[in-house]
């Protein structure tokens, strides 16, 4: 027989959403029904998943026919209402019914042609009701129905919770029983208290409480939503905080999120973008409000004190901020509790049952009654020990103490740059000054901690960076500032507008900062700093080592510690701009034995500036080592602003060396990361645009290096151009479209011959020589080529010397020369090591000796080991043009490899091996994540490849196997 579903609650569905967490209760339900009759009872609070749990037991009992009635929230709910509204739905054409079911005229009128004649009315109320019991027992049983729902039955009326044991009793058929209820809400009384302890006789009882989804469960029901398993950690850790697990709230959460576009594909993970709040869902809103509205005013008091104060709070606590007596307060502070609204967070201390029930509950309070209450509960949280600024800024701004609310807000700033939380202190401070009015000196002092704040904190603000900027854009012209007040808001806005790529404005703003600034030279010094930084593309270096040396002019009346800073940024712009006294400069003026943590930290951020400068340099060994000692020293002082972009610029080096295993999922794990600098992620996003062309991954290299082009060109950052702007050439060579290369090399090179930062020409100046010569322009690439000889002259700077040879190479008359030169290159770039590069020269030095004329032999044999080594790096593309050529000269050239990532089978990979070791040594995930500098989640599935592939089911028997035998790695 077909499952036959009726009534109120309509037919069941599928949800799209998956359904999580609630595996051992689906079998229980299940179980009951099929083994029936039983009476089941179901109790969690709204959003729980009761009603999902039912339809989703009912799926495979398709055998069963189902009757399910929903009881509405009515002040005076109807006798016997949910029945007759669940069986009016149903036909009773062709029920054989006897002459009883005459008594169901007056219920059912709409049936009066197919029911028997009314019977004669009863002196006895309790008999009229008995006989009428017995009416509806008959059209059920008589309708086959095996199952009967009833859906929310805290609002249920007398009548049905009395006749439910009677239709079980009275009846011919095995009737199941499914009731669903908030216990919270069962008033004092009802006859569903006496239905739950006795069921009625002849129903096997299963009782269940559905609570909360943990965090596992929630992850995989968002993952469901987005039909997916790339869901970010973070993000679901922020649903589950903020809505306690609730699977209704969950998925309206989402929605409301998806529907506002604040969830975003980022890093190849769904995600949000970045969000303090959490909307309150409508739905979830006003089952919270529903709640509410039924309890005693003490009650509703308690819970407004409650939702103002978010943090859990003791009973003296919440009666101050409530305004209530203590006998008062401990009456409503047990109703809130017993409601289901309010929970006991620890002992003693209580809370609304999650954080969108406190913003529903605070939001649907009266303004001025809010007001009120964040007053009250300001002067209470006052009281306590060390004063919590952050909770206070909110109290105060509630209040409308403006005042308050400034003093406060800026002690939270503070705290949250200390923590490292630089959005949050933006946030703070933004709000501060767009939401309310402020004397003069009170503003000019917030615009410039916002300044400062959004400076740091650029990488993690998204859109809110253009509206501080026009904050401070419009701070300019609010007042009558001296100048230097006025110079040092200016010199901000230039550096944040430079740190969101608009070096144009930006380099202006500072410009004009470093003239406003004359009377305070601490901050004019900082103004030429950024000047003396050689970025865009129109000032030569002169004139950056012009601002260099009028900064020094004046650090004389700059305080002694202070100075640190300066000397790591004179070192810094020296090397970048190409000037071989940066060296001394760095080895003279960077103490290794700075003493008080500022000095460790500007140390660090020099390590790290001379490591990317080394880069550039060829100095290889050098810039591993300052990268090394920057890397140790952020993680020992705790500066996590800039330890992403250390570790990408070590990660830059490892291309360079061809350590390019598992370097691509390094490199996006930090991409991926909200914390990772705008600078920084340009880098990680040329890394892997480079690993993409080598993979031969052409379209995907394409998109994301000619990003990385003009993103870089946008921010003046030279340095950052020229490897993605060379490997764009490269690849519109090999399929000789020499005007695109030119057209893309162009640029690039145009800055670096009209700055003279010839030492970042490395990657690009070969490339570009090479399209000049094939668009026969070559006694314009022999000028270029003698200018880049003459940029670097005086300068150990093996990396743009070995492409010197490159291009020396390029265009020379002969053949037999230009082999010589190119070997000379590869050599070159061997010592450093950068092996690529030098099987790049090497393959030119074949084609050389093939175009000279002499015998095969020795071409071939440098291309059969330019090829073998191409391969074992996984350079791909580069092979497979080694290997064609090879064939056309007739040398049988095996295939190269073409999977995807490289597979290890059964054994550990390198990562899988190192989180393995760490666990077995005692390590939590999180304290692996921390070591290795890879985010919880990544740990977890390394974690558990290894624990599958060793055969394992605990960190236990994984430390054994460690230990015993070690394993071998893919």
């Amino acid at each position: 027989m077909e499952r036959q579903v009726t009534g109120a609650a309509g037919s069941p569905h599928s949800s799209g959403t998956a359904f999580v967490g609630r595996e051992h209760e689906l079998a229980a339900v299940a179980g009951a029904l099929r083994d029936g009759p039983a009476l089941v009872l179901l109790e969690g609070e709204a959003g729980i998943g009761k009603t999902r749990l039912v339809q989703e037991s009912l799926q495979d009992l398709d055998e069963l026919t189902v009757l399910a009635a929903a009881c509405p929230p009515m002040a005076e709910p109807f006798p016997l209402g949910p029945i007759v509204d669940a069986l009016h739905r149903r036909s009773v054409d062709g029920v054989q019914l006897s002459p009883l079911a005459g008594a169901l005229r007056p219920l059912f009128p709409e049936w009066v042609e197919h029911l028997p004649p009314a019977l004669e009315p009863l002196e006895d109320p309790s008999s009229t009701r008995h006989r009428l019991f017995r009416a509806l027992v008959e059209l059920v049983e008589r309708s086959g129905v095996d199952v009967l729902i009833l859906e929310d039955a805290h609002w249920a009326d007398a009548a049905t919770l009395e006749f439910l044991p009677m239709l079980c009793a009275s009846s011919d058929r095995d009737i199941s029983l499914v009731v669903t209820y908030r216990a919270t809400d069962v008033p004092d009384g009802s006859p569903l208290l006496r239905l739950s302890s006795r069921p009625p006789t002849g129903l096997r009882r299963l009782s269940l409480t559905l609570e909360p989804l943990g965090v596992d469960e929630t992850t995989a029901l968002v993952a469901s939503i987005f039909a997916t398993d790339d869901v970010s950690a973070e993000f679901v850790s922020f649903l589950h905080r903020r809505t306690g697990g609730v699977p209704l709230a969950v998925e309206e959460s989402v929605s409301l999120l998806r529907d506002r576009g604040d969830i975003v594909r980022r890093g190849g993970e769904w995600s949000r973008r970045a969000l303090d709040e959490l909307q309150v869902p409508p739905t979830v809103r006003d089952s919270v409000l529903e709640r509410v509205a039924r309890l005693a005013p003490e009650a509703r008091r308690v819970l407004a004190a409650a939702a103002v104060l978010t943090d859990p709070a003791d009973e003296a606590m919440l009666a101050r901020v409530a305004g209530l007596d203590a006998e008062s307060a401990r009456f409503g502070l047990a109703e809130a509790l017993s409601s289901g609204l309010l929970r006991e967070a620890r002992p003693g201390r209580f809370v609304c049952r999650h954080a969108l029930a406190s913003r529903a509950i605070e939001e649907a309070t009266p303004a001025s009654e809010r007001r009120h209450l964040h007053r009250q509960a300001a002067e209470a949280v006052q009281q306590l020990g060390t004063a919590p600024v952050t909770r206070l800024s909110r109290h105060f701004r509630e209040a409308g103490d403006v005042a308050a609310w400034s003093r406060y807000a800026e002690a939270a700033a503070d705290l949250a740059l200390e923590s490292g939380e630089d959005r949050a202190a933006v946030v703070v401070l933004h709000e501060l000054l767009t939401a309310a009015e402020h004397p003069p000196e009170r503003h000019a002092r917030l615009v410039r901690r916002l300044a400062e704040a959004a400076t740091w904190g650029v990488a993690a603000l998204g859109d809110l960076a253009l509206e501080v900027a026009a904050v401070l854009s419009a701070a300019l012209e609010r007042y009558d500032l001296p100048a230097g007040q006025r110079g040092e808001i200016r010199l901000l806005l230039g550096r944040l507008w430079l740190q969101l790529g608009d070096f144009d404005v930006g380099i202006e703003q500072v410009e004009a900062a470093a003239d406003e600034l004359v009377d305070r030279p601490e901050l004019a010094v900082r103004a030429m700093i950024s000047l003396a930084y050689p970025r865009g593309q129109d000032w030569p270096v002169s004139r950056h080592l012009e601002w260099l040396d009028r900064a020094s002019r004046l650090m004389p009346h700059v305080a002694e510690d202070e100075r640190v800073w300066f000397a790591v940024d004179r070192a810094s712009a020296l090397l970048m701009m190409g000037e071989p006294s940066g060296w001394a400069e760095a080895a003279a003026q960077l103490d290794p034995d700075a003493a008080t943590l500022y000095e460790q930290r500007q140390l660090a951020r020099g390590f790290m500036n001379i490591g990317h400068s080394a880069i550039g340099w060829g100095r290889d060994d050098e810039a591993r080592r300052q990268l090394d000692r920057a890397i140790e020293l952020l993680a020992s002082t705790g500066y996590q602003r800039l330890m992403n972009s250390a570790l990408l610029t070590r990660a830059h080096v490892d291309w360079h060396a061809g350590i390019w295993g598992g370097l691509a999922g390094r490199v996006q794990e930090l991409a991926d990361n909200d914390d990772t600098l705008p600078e920084a992620l340009l880098e990680a996003r040329m890394l892997l645009g480079l690993l993409d062309l080598a993979a031969g991954r052409r379209a995907d290299a394409e998109l994301k290096l000619r990003t990385v082009v003009a993103e870089a060109a946008r921010r003046g950052l030279v340095d950052v151009q020229t490897a993605p702007t060379g490997a764009l050439g490269r690849l519109y060579l090999a399929d000789d479209a020499v005007d695109d290369a030119l057209r893309v090399t162009g640029p690039g090179m145009a800055t670096i011959a009209g700055k003279q930062t010839w030492v970042w020409a490395a990657d690009l100046a070969p490339v570009h020589v090479d399209a000049l010569v094939r668009a026969g322009r070559a006694q314009e690439a022999a000028a270029l080529v003698e200018r880049f000889a003459a940029g670097l002259d005086g300068r150990d700077a093996p990396a743009p010397r070995a492409a010197l040879l490159v291009c020396r190479g390029l265009v020379a008359q002969d053949a037999t020369a230009a082999a010589e030169l190119f070997g000379a290159a590869a050599a070159a770039w061997a010592e450093l090591p950068r092996p690529y590069a030098e099987l790049l020269a090497r393959e030119r030095q074949a084609h050389a000796l093939l175009a000279a004329g002499g015998a095969d032999d020795p071409a071939l044999e440098v291309l059969a080991t330019v090829q073998g080594r191409l391969r074992e790096l996984e350079a791909r593309w580069d092979a497979d043009r080694v290997a064609r050529l090879m064939r056309d000269r007739g040398v049988d050239v095996a295939r190269a490899w073409r999977g995807g990532r490289r597979g290890y089978g059964d054994q550990l990979s390198p990562r899988e091996l190192e989180v393995a070791r760490l666990v077995a040594q005692g390590l939590t995930n999180r304290q692996v994540a921390e070591t290795l500098f890879l985010s919880p989640r990544t740990v977890d599935r390394h974690l558990s490849a290894a624990m599958r592939k060793l055969a394992v089911t605990s960190r236990t028997a994984l430390a054994v196997a460690i230990t015993a035998d070690e394993p071998k790695i893919g």
